[in-house]
């Protein structure tokens, strides 16, 4: 699906990480599963997952709880930005939205091809470059 190698979320959803990490963590993993990398950004209270161009996932506490927040892509009548969501504890069904998303914003945003050389070199065994 995705044109980048996963690495492994590191282990950090234990029961000590204040919930919007532990979240953060899960779907990190989670959009792992799919191919897709992202880096996670912890502040007091919120999470960013930083995935691809235009599309960055939070985690905060809203009314019914903790939820992941993403920008589905459109915009509204009114000229603003239409909000998707989906519940923190259903980390799986996000990470499949997002990769969803993720998909849509590939066929726009292609890697530069200065990052695509570092990429493939990346992934040549023995080139001596760590991921």
């Amino acid at each position: 699906m995705a044109q980048r190698t996963a690495i492994p979320a590191r282990a950090n959803t234990s029961p000590g990480k204040p919930p919007a990490a532990r979240s953060a963590y899960l779907l990190q993993r989670d959009l792992g599963d799919f191919g897709i990398l992202s880096d996670v950004h912890v502040g007091t209270g919120v999470a960013l997952l930083s995935v691809w161009v235009d599309l960055v996932v939070w985690v905060e506490c809203g009314s019914e709880g903790w939820r992941f927040r993403w920008w589905s892509g459109r915009v509204s009548s009114r000229n603003r930005y239409v909000w998707a969501f989906c519940p923190a504890d259903a980390h799986h069904t996000a990470a499949r939205r997002i990769a969803h998303r993720y998909q849509q914003l590939l066929t726009g945003h292609r890697l530069s091809e200065t990052i695509a050389d570092l990429a493939a070199t990346a992934e040549t065994p023995g080139s001596g470059v760590a991921r």
